[in-house]
């Protein structure tokens, strides 16, 4: 049986916030919350977090978020040793993660709350259709999640650097089925406190 799985990519620094900022307080939790919540509603068989700095006050806040919503049993949560390198480290080691028959990925931003929620299965049946990877698109403005088949797995295992999959995706030209969104969700990220969304 093949199936999907989310990454939740969570191995940032959050340098430019100042530090801790997926645990940064947002709503009734903290602002990895956001992601979670999005990556948990998608039709995957799992979700992986990704951590890297702070390692386990991410782990142990993912932790209680999926207990509270009644997902522990989806959730699995490893480290990328080499998180510092960059983006290309978390999503390495999330894809290596994963089981021999996964047919694809969804790979969600740990600082990006407010993806909605009927994003993830509307990219994984583009993949389903036959592209080899999937993006939202706001505005004419490429966002997040991206899905990415599994025959894209090997390049991905050759990724470094702090760009992610967007190599890969420049790289597939009109292959890439690019889904309009009509929602912003799908384009804002926090960087900074300022950028908090309420």
């Amino acid at each position: 049986m093949t199936a999907f799985h989310a990454l939740v990519l969570a191995g940032g620094a959050g340098t430019r916030f100042g530090g801790g900022k997926l645990l940064a307080p947002w709503r009734d939790g903290v602002l990895l919350d956001g992601a979670l919540t999005a990556a948990f509603a998608a039709p995957v068989a799992g979700v992986t977090l990704v951590t890297g700095a702070d390692r386990d006050r991410v782990a142990a806040a993912a932790r209680s978020f999926a207990d509270r919503a009644g997902q522990s049993d989806r959730l699995a949560i490893i480290h990328a040793a080499d998180h510092a390198e960059g983006m290309a480290a978390t999503l390495r080691a999330g894809v290596a993660s994963l089981p021999q028959n996964v047919s694809g990925i969804v790979v969600f931003l740990g600082d990006m709350p407010l993806i909605p929620d009927g994003v993830a299965a509307v990219l994984i049946d583009a993949l389903a259709g036959g592209a080899p990877a999937a993006v939202p698109v706001f505005n004419g403005r490429r966002g997040h999640p991206a899905a990415l088949g599994r025959a894209l797995f090997a390049q991905v295992a050759a990724l470094h650097g702090d760009e992610g999959a967007r190599r890969i995706l420049m790289d597939l030209g009109d292959r890439l089925a690019c889904i309009p969104i009509d929602d912003p969700g799908v384009v804002i990220d926090v960087d900074r406190a300022a950028d908090l969304p309420t």
